[in-house]
């Protein structure tokens, strides 16, 4: 046998990895994630101490005479897609508990949540409630459809896409009970099947999301073992219908991560830009972060001045969305509308930090005030801070010495609207996961991040056990909050560290400048602000000649060097 090249060699100090020799082979271009050989790929356990320690259960790190890419059917991305799915059934076995059934006492079967079961289980989740709730048991069309909720009248609440794909979900449950009847098949509670088998779908749907995040992880394919492995996977995979806006995010991100910069002297492919588009287009239709991801998309392109590309895609998401939703908006009108009018009436969420600043204190101030349908002042300050936090996130993308990645100004974007949000559902912090893999593979705070999330489920899950009094204190879920919080922020500030230190990113230390880039990856700056400690220094710098020059003479121009690389 020969000594296989090393793929990348590290250094090991403490928990730091010091990596001293880049990655084997020529530097691949969008879409060679195909065609990478073992030798280019990096090694988690020799570059990440968290994986390398955790690999000491199956045998210890790769060694450097190990022969790998043998195997034709064990490829990085079918291993990291197997690990998903174990995962994925771990998800469906966590909230297997809310679908028991038990005898209704006329020699049939009925829903056993008795005994506070939800909460002290913590499988609560949206599918089970909505089916028998929204009308979804009787395959009525949404949208079209009210009913009366403690004397308003209600309609289906989720986006266009989500509330079909719930009425369709319910329609393929109908189907395959009467199958299952006619030939002999299991035959189980109406609404546990609803919730099997829209778990199985939303499954594949998560499935897909693996794969287009592996396509473009390119060299550090087993990063995508990140979301693989995920503790919120299997707390929040079947909590609500998020994994449908995460795969066709997923698939967006892919899409452009493909598209090709213009030729010299042509124009640029807009294929792959469109498709983009149409994806996100389509995924905010679901729901409301993947419009999110055409703003760090602006600021790169504004950048690179690949302001065409961008239009393309803004055009079709925007066209895609309104063919999605406008005869929708014209047929039901109260029906289409019932999404806008929720969240501008809701109040803060348990998650939120106005919600937190409100029971820690006792204060009322974001409280609906009275005679007012909706919180005004909650409302206002919560779009006020996203905005600073959009132009603080753009200010830094165009002044970064070096082009941030796509994926890291998503991160930021994605998770400052978290953060500043009136509403953040426990589950909207799936939205995170594949984009975290792109921006910041580094498994430990990642890791800290999401077994954080999953006790500020169980704790926000017991304070709900309203049986005898018996529930849980809600101050030790506020405690987690915060403490999840301050991982979030603590993530958010590795990422721009890496963006203002660049030689400090994993990624591109890999070899790659932006694998999420596509038509930006290796273009250069066309526009970019200084930064704030460049408009700091600016005043100082013009005040020093002027000092130094005698009276009555003319200051001396003193040069300036360039920052350094």
């Amino acid at each position: 046998m020969t000594d296989a090249p090393e793929p990348h060699r590290a250094v090991f100090s403490g928990d730091e990895v010091a990596p001293v020799a880049a990655v084997a082979g020529p530097e691949p271009g969008p879409g060679a994630a195909d065609t990478l050989s073992p030798t280019e790929r990096v090694v988690p356990t020799w570059t990440d101490p968290t994986v390398r320690r955790a690999s000491d259960l199956i045998g210890g790190p790769l060694g450097v005479h190990a022969q790998v890419g043998r195997n034709s059917f064990l490829t990085p991305l079918r291993v990291c897609l197997m690990m998903a799915i174990a995962v994925l059934i771990c998800g469906w076995l966590y909230k297997a508990a809310c679908i028991q059934q038990m005898p209704d006492g006329n020699g049939g079967f009925t829903l056993d949540q008795g005994g506070q079961r939800p909460w002290i289980t913590a499988c609560y989740n949206d599918v089970v409630p909505l089916y028998g709730s929204h009308q979804l048991d009787t395959q009525q069309l949404p949208y079209a459809t009210s009913w009366e909720d403690n004397g308003q009248i209600r309609y289906m609440e989720y986006p266009v896409v989500t509330g079909y794909w719930m009425w369709a979900v319910s329609g393929i449950t109908e189907g395959y009970l009467w199958l299952a009847e006619k030939v002999g098949l299991p035959q189980p509670l109406d609404v546990a099947a609803y919730f099997t088998i829209g778990a199985i779908l939303l499954g594949m749907l998560y499935l897909l999301a693996v794969a287009c995040t592996a396509r473009i992880a390119r060299r550090r394919v087993w990063d995508t073992a990140i979301m693989c492995l995920s503790p919120l996977l299997i707390v929040h995979a079947f909590t609500n219908w998020d994994l449908l806006a995460i795969g066709v995010t997923a698939a967006a991100m892919l899409a452009w991560a493909r598209s090709r910069p213009p030729e010299p002297g042509g124009s640029a492919a807009l294929g792959l830009p469109i498709l983009a588009g149409v994806l996100i287009g389509v995924g905010t239709a679901a729901k409301l972060y993947p419009a999110l991801l055409l703003g760090p998309l602006l600021i790169l392109c504004l950048r690179t001045g690949r302001m065409p590309q961008w239009l393309v895609t803004a055009g079709a998401a925007a066209l895609t969305w309104a063919v999605i939703n406008v005869p929708v908006m014209l047929a039901y009108p109260d029906g289409w509308y019932e999404f806008i009018r929720l969240n501008t009436e809701r109040p803060a969420e348990y998650d939120s930090w106005y919600s937190i600043f409100s029971t820690l204190s006792g204060s009322t101030v974001f409280n609906t005030p009275d005679g007012a349908s909706s919180p005004g002042l909650l409302n206002t300050l919560s779009l006020v801070l996203f905005l600073l936090a959009c132009a603080a996130i753009g200010w830094l993308g165009l002044s970064a010495q070096r082009r941030p990645r796509f994926a890291q100004l998503a991160f930021l974007l994605v998770a400052a609207f978290l953060l500043t949000n009136k509403v953040w559902s426990p589950q909207y912090s799936l939205w995170l996961v594949p984009l975290v893999v792109l921006a910041l593979p580094r498994w430990r705070p990642v890791l800290a991040w999401q077994f954080s999330e999953w006790v500020v489920w169980i704790l926000l899950m017991l304070s709900f056990d309203s049986d005898s009094g018996k529930n849980l204190s809600i101050y030790p879920f506020i405690g987690a909050a915060i403490i999840r919080d301050a991982l979030l922020i603590t993530l958010m500030v590795k990422v721009i560290r890496e963006i203002l230190r660049p030689s400090t990113d994993l990624v591109r230390m890999a070899g790659d400048d932006d694998p999420s880039g596509g038509t930006l990856e290796n273009a250069p700056d066309r526009f970019t602000l200084p930064s704030l400690p460049a408009l700091w220094r600016r005043p100082a710098r013009e005040a020093a000649p002027a000092a130094a020059a005698a009276p009555g003479e003319e200051p001396v121009p003193v040069p300036v060097s360039p920052p350094a690389s």
